[in-house]
């Protein structure tokens, strides 16, 4: 089968392509960059994209009878916001796919992203927009919602660890979440890229509150766990700052107070691997 692949060289993406692959799929790898030496060259077909110019998408599915996006801003930018990638750039692709007589739309949203007030945090209102338009259009979908990746908790508390101490918000000690891994995602999303009109809501198999992960984390550091809880307030309060916003973390900060305050736990649960575990291999202890 012939699958277009949109984002295939993030974290995410890059997973899914190794699947795709190894379960015999004909893949368009299409980002706008090729990863280097990624070990599965001659395997794939890249093809360059770029979220914000519409005419870049032109071709690219023809053929296909598959398309899979990850394509979203995931980090800091001075330049662009989630609107223009999360939803714009999704919906060229969904114009491209449809043009091209695709049969399936797998689009990878997040967890909560239209629960009540989310409306106010652009990385998750970009992806509420998207599912709707998507879920509009006469195409099959697929729509997965994950909670959060061990990568990225990892990569998130690290910085905490490394100071020696860890921050909170007040009250909120007690919120949870099951994250997944991505390799196992990876697999749940092929194994469903065929499914007619499902939402899936993402999670692991261990769900631990905030405190819980902060722990696991200060222990395999072998660091003794300090927290200091900051009120919610000044999350709004920094988001605001000149520097802040002049340094495109203005949605990030939002987007952390939403985490860190919502319980995001997800009732279809992928994959047998331990985040106690891969913490335990990321801090090395």
């Amino acid at each position: 089968m012939k699958v277009v692949l949109a984002g295939a060289f993030g974290n995410l993406g890059y997973e899914i392509l190794k699947v795709l692959i190894a379960k015999g799929h004909e893949v368009v790898a299409a980002d706008i960059k090729e990863k280097e030496n990624n070990g599965l060259e001659g395997k794939y077909t890249f093809r360059r994209i770029d979220a914000l110019k519409k005419e870049s998408f032109k071709g690219l599915c023809t053929g296909a009878q598959i398309v899979i996006t990850t394509m979203g801003l995931t980090g800091a930018s001075t330049t662009v916001n989630n609107y223009d990638i999360d939803y714009k750039g999704n919906m060229y692709l969904y114009l491209a796919a449809r043009a091209a007589g695709v049969q399936k739309f797998n689009y990878i949203s997040v967890i909560a992203c239209r629960e009540p007030g989310a409306e106010k945090i652009p990385m998750l209102h970009a992806k509420a927009l998207a599912e709707e338009k998507i879920m509009s259009q006469p195409m099959d979908y697929v729509i997965y919602r994950p909670t959060g990746y061990f990568y990225d908790i990892a990569k998130v508390f690290k910085p905490y660890v490394d100071g020696g101490e860890m921050r909170l918000l007040k009250g909120c000690h007690g919120v949870k979440a099951n994250v997944v891994d991505c390799p196992d995602f990876a697999e749940f999303i092929v194994d469903h890229m065929e499914d007619k009109n499902r939402i899936y809501e993402i999670g692991g198999k261990e769900t631990y509150t905030y405190e819980q992960m902060a722990r696991m984390c200060f222990e395999a550091a072998g660091k003794p766990l300090r927290i200091k809880d900051s009120p919610a307030w000044m999350f709004g309060f920094l988001a605001n700052l000149p520097k802040i916003k002049k340094a495109g973390k203005h949605d990030i900060i939002l987007f952390s107070k939403w985490t860190l305050s919502h319980d995001l736990v997800g009732k279809d649960i992928v994959g047998d691997s331990s985040f106690a575990d891969y913490i335990k291999a990321y801090f090395g202890h």
